[in-house]
């Protein structure tokens, strides 16, 4: 439990003190070298020297005082007030300052959040096995995507429920991120999920149980009758780029004479992950770049040594995002696979996960990606080349998937 507050004047001067220097780690992150990109694209960066002084600081006397005041009259009216800890209201502000931002991809992570952050990052975690990504439309997260071996692959949780309440807590409004943290917690604990579903007139509440989640990213098989090889990427993560080669060699090794790429539901990852396997199917030359708000320029290149040369089709739909979406759009740009779906989410920029000395850290929005023939996809998203929308009903309830169908399709009249 942490120390309650005792003398508030002296620990609003300390506070602010505290706050200064944590401010300046901040700017300080923005100046360093790309180490990780992910997804969502992250990249993970240590903070470098930056001359400070080119920045007006939000850090005056002026605000120095209003935060003291807004301090003391917490202490004398808020009615909890013996509950909140200094540690509470500290964080607090810190998730205040990347608030301000109105990004909805800037986050402040505790330390406890960053493990949980890298440990969905490395493919093991404890939650309950399901995808979630945010609707800007309905300020609710909304559940993307199935992970087998979890506990809502037992459940009816569907693809498209929009996450209401978690537990007790009412995550309108919350960002993904915040509402996967409330969702995941100690292995073998329930947690209860409310959702909201298209159709239905009541909230529906599920009671899942947290589990070790082993995240294979990537699945994969064949169809025994037109040698047509399949495989899903559900995420871009440190793990998914050995899977997938794995998967593509198996599936070579077995003669398939064209392929089918499924993105759909994918919300991005690692800019590392995604440039590699993209390496494993284009022809050379540019798989992506990035610009920041100075015009610098990133580029991400393809060799074309090991160009895919059989015939493929690749699945998207509103889900697929960010590192998804530099895939589709490379294989769209060059001509090396037909896209079919539903537009894509439009995740065009790229974030910067800056470590603190504290063991936490912030997320910032720092450029912009582009395709090789130089589109953004940030407001648009990507169109398919065939549009075509998930038979929903079909789907639960026949398990039949029309736009799968409508892949294998297209591979049968180009291969016969």
């Amino acid at each position: 439990m942490e120390e309650q507050k005792t003398n508030k004047r002296g620990f609003g001067i300390g506070f602010v003190c505290g706050l200064t220097t944590c401010f300046f780690i901040v700017l300080a992150g923005l100046g360093g070298q790309y180490l990780y990109d992910n997804v969502l694209v992250y990249v993970y960066q240590k903070p470098a020297e930056i001359d400070t002084t080119e920045y007006d600081s939000v850090l005056n006397e002026r605000s120095f005082n209003k935060i003291e005041v807004i301090e003391g009259y917490i202490d004398a009216y808020f009615y909890q007030a013996a509950s909140i800890t200094n540690s509470q209201l500290e964080e607090g502000l810190y998730r205040g300052l990347i608030d301000a931002l109105d990004d909805p991809y800037a986050q402040y992570f505790s330390e406890e959040e960053l493990i949980r952050t890298n440990a969905n990052i490395e493919g093991v975690f404890y939650g309950i096995g399901a995808l979630v990504s945010y609707d800007e439309s309905r300020k609710l997260a909304v559940i993307s995507g199935i992970i087998d071996g979890g506990s809502a692959s037992e459940s009816d949780l569907r693809e498209g429920d929009y996450i209401v309440k978690v537990d007790d807590i009412d995550v309108t409004n919350f960002t993904s991120s915040e509402v996967v943290g409330l969702i995941r917690g100690k292995e073998n604990t329930v947690v209860n999920v409310m959702i909201y579903r298209e159709g239905v007139s009541d909230y529906i509440t599920f009671e899942l149980v947290r589990r070790r989640v082993d995240k294979r990213t990537v699945d994969y098989g064949i169809t025994e009758d037109e040698n047509i090889g399949y495989i899903y990427i559900s995420e871009f993560d440190n793990i998914t780029v050995a899977h997938f080669i794995e998967a593509l060699e198996d599936l070579k090794e077995q003669g398939i004479r064209g392929l089918v790429l499924d993105l759909r539901s994918n919300p991005g990852g690692s800019i590392g992950s995604v440039t590699a396997i993209a390496r494993q199917i284009l022809p050379k030359g540019l798989i992506v770049y990035t610009e920041d708000r100075q015009g610098n320029r990133d580029e991400y290149t393809c060799d074309g040594r090991r160009e895919l040369d059989i015939p493929l089709t690749v699945l998207v739909n509103e889900y697929t995002a960010s590192a998804a979406e530099i895939l589709a759009g490379a294989i769209q740009d060059y001509n090396k696979g037909t896209v079919i779906g539903q537009k894509t989410f439009g995740k065009g920029v790229v974030q910067r996960i800056i470590d603190m000395p504290d063991n936490t850290a912030i997320k910032l929005t720092v450029s912009t990606y582009f395709t090789p023939l130089g589109r953004s996809l940030g407001e648009t998203g990507l169109t398919p080349d065939i549009e075509i929308e998930l038979d929903r009903e079909a789907y639960y309830e026949e398990g039949i998937d029309n736009q799968l169908d409508k892949a294998m399709s297209v591979l049968k009249d180009i291969i016969y």
